[in-house]
């Protein structure tokens, strides 16, 4: 069972934003060092947009072979063409990938119903493990707890990321799913809540920099020590707002390089983080002990 602190890590680049191998391996040490549970390989934050397919499937290859199974990879392989993301988990599958996060299909907006027919398809095409994303904000189409809860019966479908932060839609899900499927939540500030109310792990961004205060707040969370567990998420409240005052990843890879783990290379059509906003967020990453 995949479960705890799940990084949505970086995919780290130089400064004229070419792939950076090197802090690539180093980041995936550190993250085991600090006691990450899983991590997962070109989702959102990794920049899946704007990768090439090629790069995508190597950067995940890389993810899989510095882990040498030491903690599970789930390599982000979602599109918004249902071939394509067939396309994606077969390349998973084959470089030896733990499961796949699969993000609702973007801009094309599909029903629900295509939304059950796009993830069953990929879950009868490709015999690895499916995770569900559903966030909404970024896509612009929301699956239904009603859609999340139909799949949840169909083989390899093993869980959901639910980004949209609604704790009464994560507890609907939960309760209406079998036993043994996984809930994520996709949203660190309400995270605690989540897993509280029967979640499995976060998919976060803050693990990024603050792994081993993220892997302590899960743990904490999923031994139901709640009122630790909401101290701890009180305490990381800024820092997790903090990422996200502009477009993730561009906050995240700022502070990762401000921590000297990364250099800051981010790929247009993203921008580096308004130089307004640099000061505060590196206050931020101060208090809370990232810097």
């Amino acid at each position: 069972m995949i479960e705890g602190s799940i990084v949505a890590l970086v995919t780290p680049m130089t400064a004229d934003g070419q792939l950076d191998w090197k802090s690539l391996h180093e980041l995936v040490e550190w993250h085991i060092e600090k006691g990450t549970n899983s991590i997962v390989a070109v989702g959102t934050t990794g920049e899946s947009a704007t990768l090439t397919v090629s790069e995508h499937s190597e950067v995940i290859a890389k993810v899989v072979d510095q882990v040498n199974g030491r903690i599970p990879v789930i390599a982000g392989t979602g599109a918004n063409s249902t071939a394509e993301a067939i396309e994606l988990s077969r390349a998973a599958k084959d470089i030896g990938a733990d499961a796949c996060l699969s993000v609702t299909p973007y801009y094309n907006k599909p029903t629900q119903e295509g939304l059950f027919q796009h993830y069953s398809h990929i879950a009868k095409s490709v015999d690895i493990p499916q995770i569900l994303y559903n966030v909404p904000g970024r896509t612009g189409v929301d699956m239904s707890a009603e859609t999340v809860i139909r799949l949840s019966t169909v083989n390899n479908i093993i869980g959901v990321k639910e980004a949209t932060g609604d704790i009464e839609r994560a507890k609907e899900i939960i309760a209406n799913c079998p036993s043994d499927f996984l809930t994520y939540s996709g949203d660190d500030i309400t995270a605690v809540e989540l897993i509280l109310a029967g979640g499995h792990g976060n998919i976060s961004v803050t693990a990024n920099v603050l792994p081993d205060q993220m892997a302590k707040l899960c743990a904490l969370a999923l031994q139901k020590s709640a009122d630790e567990a909401r101290a701890l998420n009180n305490q990381l409240m800024p820092l997790h707002e903090g990422l996200f005052v502009e477009p993730n990843p561009i906050p995240v890879k700022w502070a990762m390089a401000a921590m000297g783990k990364t250099e800051f290379g981010i790929r247009l059509p993203l921008t580096p983080l308004s130089e307004n906003l640099q000061q505060p967020l590196r206050e931020l990453l101060a208090n809370a002990g990232a810097l």
